[in-house]
């Protein structure tokens, strides 16, 4: 197999299993937030939510870049 599909492969499984153990935390950084709305560690704990977004993000469209650049070289 490719060197790329495997890095393709990796990337997606250990973000995935990255993203998906973080979860729990974030939810109770929300619940945190929603209980607790003044503060300085509300706003600190939001800025972490909204960067575990936007890394999602980054990671969902970076995966789906390697997919399509996959097929694209098998394509060939």
């Amino acid at each position: 197999m490719d060197l790329l599909l495997w890095i393709t492969i990796g990337f997606i499984i250990i973000g995935f299993v990255v993203l998906t153990s973080m979860k729990k935390g974030m939810e109770s950084k929300l619940a945190f937030i929603k209980v607790n709305m003044e503060g300085e560690e509300s706003s600190t704990k939001a800025k972490s939510i909204i960067w575990w977004i936007v890394g999602t993000t980054v990671w969902g469209i970076v995966s789906m870049i390697l997919i399509v650049w996959c097929f694209h070289n098998y394509s060939r």
